[in-house]
């Protein structure tokens, strides 16, 4: 493969490679979309063919004379899809796969690449500001492959599909009986509150000198673990994006996938102090079960994350880039 000019002097994350037979492939993604894959997915191909376009990921100069072509449609739910190119014209298929489009995201460095290269399929590790590890499919692998750059921070967008999504088990309680944490809680509660739900620079000092007025603010403290956020990554390597997630609805709406009733559902699965809620678009069939979710609801999920970056959400990196050749 030639490698273009501008590409040179980049110094890429570290990138594993995975053989075929150690690569998932999408057969479990396609299922939650058709109980028919053989006579559905060829059908929506060709379908898309039709108005696809060229996602240019973080290259402005993508063009149909690449080595490999990446194909894309404008709309909320879509496919993306990988063809061969020769001499400017689609020479054989490599791979397809469904995909949400969100306007969530976090600012993340890309701390690795687990890649297959015959299907260009790559699960992103990821590390936030915060210093949270993520891990998500890479929608635009194929775009951005030799453009990734070590210890850069790109702002990702984050979408999934939902294998499942129900309510979270709101009977799940567990009771706080240790004083130290019983004091710890009630005091955190009582100083942000008389600071107007702002935390104060001098937080942990003021924590120490709390104490309590009444007997009812040592009683034990009942935590409900429905009512909280929290984000699993699969432990299987190159299937880390299979993940499992708990955390409140944000917001709903109903789109369309080739015919099919599809709802998206905003959920905010991690909500940590000082740290962006990591906010996540997920796709699920619109089913009694999934209509019946409201906004302001916890859900818990079995999701495949995927993550998308683009150039036009990298400006302020751009601008620091330019400031510093200048």
């Amino acid at each position: 493969m030639t490698i273009n000019y501008q590409y040179k002097n980049i110094q890429s994350p570290t990138k594993i490679t995975l053989s075929d037979e150690q690569a998932a492939g999408h057969a479990d993604h396609w299922r939650i979309l058709t109980d028919d894959m053989s006579q559905d997915v060829p059908e929506w191909l060709q379908k898309m063919i039709e108005k696809a376009a060229m996602p240019k990921g973080l290259n402005p100069n993508v063009s149909a004379k690449d080595s490999c072509l990446l194909l894309s449609e404008d709309q909320p739910c879509h496919i993306n899809q990988v063809l061969v190119m020769k001499d400017g014209k689609p020479e054989r298929f490599i791979n397809a796969y469904p995909c949400v489009d969100s306007p969530y995201g976090l600012h993340c460095k890309i701390e690795r690449i687990i890649a297959n290269d015959n299907s260009h399929d790559a699960v992103l590790r990821l590390r936030t500001a915060d210093g949270s590890i993520i891990y998500a499919f890479d929608q635009l692998y194929t775009a951005n492959r030799h453009l990734y750059q070590r210890d850069s921070s790109y702002f990702a967008n984050f979408s999934a599909w939902a294998h499942e999504i129900k309510l979270s088990e709101q009977q799940e309680v567990i009771m706080v009986e240790d004083q130290e944490a019983i004091r710890y809680h009630r005091a955190f509660n009582d100083i942000v509150a008389a600071n107007d739900g702002q935390i104060p620079d001098d937080l942990q000092e003021q924590i120490k000198e709390w104490k309590p007025e009444t007997k009812e603010q040592m009683a034990p403290v009942e935590i409900n673990l429905g009512h909280m956020c929290a984000y699993l990554f699969g432990d299987t390597l190159g299937q880390e994006d299979e993940a499992w997630c708990q955390g409140q609805v944000l917001g709903k709406q109903e789109t369309v996938f080739n015919g099919k009733s599809i709802i998206l559902f905003d959920v905010v699965i991690l909500r940590e102090q000082d740290a962006d809620p990591f906010v996540v678009r997920i796709g699920a069939l619109n089913t009694v079960e999934t209509a019946s979710i409201k906004v302001h609801d916890y859900i818990q999920a079995n999701v495949w994350l995927q993550a998308a970056i683009y150039k036009e959400n990298q400006k302020s990196q751009d601008a620091t880039a330019q400031s510093k050749a200048s």
